[in-house]
């Protein structure tokens, strides 16, 4: 009687996986990064704080304007009441000793202030720069040629001087809107630069040769082939230009030429506590350390999103 051997299963050959996506790999690298975590958990924490600024001070009963004169002991030549500040259930982080405004109110305003001049002021000079970075290092010729050398002008100009000339001439202007347009101005050259060297050097890789001679046109190869591959470029410079917009709206602030009172800002409450800092030097540090903290949470950041997409970074 002869027994049949049960026939033994060719082992399968697995397919290749698919390569992770650039973006995943990206938010892999990121992952690993404790510091980025790090920042990116304080922009969200400022952003939510600014977003639910009207929310949150609502419980207190005191808007950033609101002065509470009963919190002022004019015995104390307008000091306030109580050590730090005047701490209170009702004024969490203390009262403005010259007009009784609440400081915790005024710090979220202030917020709202410097990231919506930031963001706003980021996404001007991403469309500007890009837009005219892209067509300089792309058509090249007499369009580089014109840009490049309108470039050339707006760098050659002492931006903070003529910001600042700017803001100090034009009055009748909402100052929030005036100052993203004046440092969009003197700022978007800078990303413009770096686009269209990016541009060049993509305009004669292989797959935009071959796109080219197929016959698609010049706006379907911007939109399909260049645009996508300056993205990574695109994040990484808007996340490290944000701290340098905020510190620039609280310095012109300060310098007077910014944001008017009553009008709550981190520059301006810096500048108004230079009045009482040695009485109570917390009116100083809290502005002082929200607008570091920020600061630092971008550069974090962006020096992190740097490194997460960067095609020669490893393997993630």
């Amino acid at each position: 009687m002869t027994t049949t051997v049960p026939a033994t299963r060719e082992p399968t050959v697995r397919q290749a996986e698919a390569p992770a996506s650039p973006w995943r790999t990206a938010w892999r690298r990121l992952r690993r990064r404790p510091i980025a975590l790090v920042g990116l958990g304080i922009i969200v924490f400022f952003v939510l704080a600014a977003a639910l600024a009207p929310v949150l001070t609502s419980i207190s009963g005191y808007g950033p304007t609101d002065t509470d004169k009963h919190a002022i002991d004019p015995y104390l030549a307008g000091l306030p009441r109580g050590s730090l500040g005047g701490i209170s259930a009702k004024h969490w982080l203390g009262v403005e000793p010259m007009l009784g405004h609440d400081i915790f109110a005024r710090l979220l305003y202030g917020a709202r202030i410097s990231l919506l001049v930031a963001f706003s002021a980021a996404a001007l000079i991403t469309l500007v720069g890009v837009a005219l970075g892209v067509l300089a290092g792309y058509f090249g010729g007499r369009v580089d040629g014109v840009i490049s050398r309108f470039m050339d002008i707006m760098m050659s100009f002492p931006s903070l001087i003529f910001m600042i000339a700017l803001l100090s001439v034009v009055k009748d202007v909402n100052r929030v809107v005036l100052l993203i347009i004046v440092m969009s101005v003197f700022t978007w050259p800078y990303i413009a630069r770096v686009i269209r060297g990016q541009t060049i050097s993509l305009k004669h890789r292989e797959y935009v040769e071959a796109a080219r001679a197929s016959g698609t046109g010049s706006l379907r190869i911007l939109l399909t082939e260049i645009l996508p591959n300056l993205t990574s470029t695109i994040i990484v410079y808007v996340t490290l230009a944000i701290p340098g917009l905020i510190g620039s709206e609280a310095g012109l602030t300060y310098l007077g030429v910014g944001v008017r009172p009553p009008t709550p800002s981190w520059g301006q409450m810096i500048t108004d506590s230079s009045l009482y800092y040695k009485v109570d030097p917390m009116f100083f540090v809290l502005p002082c350390a929200c607008l570091f903290l920020v600061v630092l949470a971008f550069t974090l950041l962006g020096d992190a999103l740097r490194d997460a997409l960067d095609p020669k970074g490893g393997n993630g």
